[in-house]
């Protein structure tokens, strides 16, 4: 009865946040319904407040700075006319024949600098409009096209990208950003070219069966405000967040003294691996905000404003993921929750491939790379870890084989970011949600089941 209650709720979960529920109530209902399937009811109240509570809490206490200054960042480069200016400077240099290529490239650049994806769609859909208009190029792949640019390979693949989803494995690995990063240029190579590459064939096949641009209300004209802002003064913000995070986490923060640590009121840790990969971070992502507050001081409209908004957009998504960290902590301490690990632990005796599972698994139920992740790492991360040593495995690579995994199967149709472009492009799941899942499922899985296979004969590279 105990695993019933939890798949019951897992579906649940799935069923009702597609449905527009939000995951801030459904989480704690639904972690407490698996609980009465368990035959503890006595238990619901000490286990809501002493252990929902305390992951939420400890999840926000973790990662609240980086939700925090990337919802900021993001804001500033999209008030500031930056984002725009780059959208339109890499369209300038591929070329307008190249519609599907300049937009994927855009978005690429975009969120790996740090902007919000969420921010990128809206950037660049007037853009993207504008130039599938001109090339006759049907609408309903502009979805596709944005999604592969801002959800996959640099969200969760290429080294030293800001994502949170590339964040959360640091304290469970004593990992920073830039792990593994030869497997994870690989990997998002695959997504980049296949997908690109992919989408510009189904543009060849259905303009060939006669399908057009079609015709669109309420879109945007095309002639949207052109940034005042050129191409590479918009770029050095992200540049010195890349530049900076690798810095900061490869040469500065460890040869820092930091045996203040060991003290009891920083925790009693023994050395800073674990804070380092989220400290180098904080400083890029902070010094990327006073950068470009300091680069459009005198054409701010309203500066206040714009960092409210920015610093406002950041409590949502982190209490919504940490919610999820809450549903999965109480789900692992259940014990019904043993035979689920345990069938994830026997998927392989390959820690890489085991976990690979696990974080799928977690993150198409959840609908989130990472909360399913958070979930994953924060029950059976400790195991996966000690399996890798034993193995011999360099913990770098469970890193990046985490981090890929919560983007292949989080964005289901139930996703809240997929949900949030197709609203953005006015475009509906039948009309252009293959084309997202074949880009942010099906070539990110592959990709992944090229880097464990690399990795598993090879090594961390």
């Amino acid at each position: 009865m105990g695993t019933l209650g939890i798949l019951l709720s897992l579906v649940l979960l799935m069923y009702l946040a597609y449905r527009g529920i939000n995951v801030l109530l459904l989480a704690p209902l639904l972690a407490l319904l698996a609980l009465l399937f368990s035959g503890e009811a006595a238990l619901l109240l000490p286990t809501y407040t002493q252990m929902f509570m305390k992951a939420m809490g400890g999840y926000v206490i973790q990662f609240f700075p980086l939700f925090l200054l990337g919802a900021l960042f993001g804001k500033l480069m999209d008030d500031s006319g930056s984002a725009r200016a780059i959208a339109h400077g890499i369209v300038a240099t591929v070329g307008r024949e190249r519609a599907i290529l300049a937009i994927v490239l855009a978005c690429g650049l975009l969120t790996y600098g740090g902007v919000s994806l969420f921010v990128v769609a809206f950037a660049v859909y007037p853009i993207g409009t504008a130039l599938f208009r001109e090339a006759d190029i049907p609408k309903r792949l502009l979805p596709g096209a944005i999604a592969l640019g801002a959800f996959t390979f640099t969200m969760t693949a290429l080294p030293g990208t800001p994502a949170i989803q590339n964040a959360i494995p640091n304290p469970f690995f004593n990992t920073d950003a830039f792990a593994a990063p030869g497997l994870g240029l690989i990997g998002g190579l695959i997504m980049l070219i296949g997908g690109s590459w992919w989408l510009a064939g189904q543009a060849r096949k259905l303009m060939a069966a006669g399908e057009g641009y079609g015709s669109h209300r309420d879109e945007p004209s095309g002639h949207d405000d052109l940034p005042y802002t050129g191409f590479w003064p918009s770029l050095l913000p992200i540049l010195l967040v890349i530049a900076l995070n690798f810095l900061m986490a490869k040469q500065i923060l460890p040869s820092l003294d930091t045996s203040y640590l060991a003290r009891p009121e920083f925790g009693g840790l023994q050395d800073a691996k674990s804070l380092i990969g989220i400290w180098a971070i904080i400083i890029a992502l902070s010094a990327a905000c006073l950068l470009l507050v300091a680069m459009h001081w005198k054409r701010w409209a309203n500066l206040r404003q714009t960092v409210n908004e920015g610093t406002f957009g950041s409590m949502l998504p982190i209490l919504n993921t940490a919610s999820e960290v809450g549903y999965g902590t109480v789900i692992a301490s259940l014990a019904g929750f043993v035979a689920i690990r345990d069938l994830v632990l026997g998927v392989s005796s390959n820690p890489l491939v085991s976990e690979a599972v696990a974080v799928n698994v977690l993150a198409g139920i959840t609908g989130s790379a990472s909360g399913g992740m958070s979930i994953a790492l924060k029950t059976l991360g400790a195991q996966y870890l000690a399996m890798a040593n034993a193995a011999g495995i360099d913990p770098e690579l469970l890193h990046r084989v985490a981090a890929m995994a919560s983007g292949c199967m989080d964005s289901l149709p139930h996703n809240g970011a997929v949900i949030s472009l197709l609203a953005i492009c006015k475009l509906t799941h039948r009309e252009s949600y293959r084309y997202i899942f074949v880009n942010t499922v099906a070539f990110p899985m592959l990709a992944l089941t090229v880097v464990i296979a690399l990795g598993s004969l090879f090594g961390n590279f």
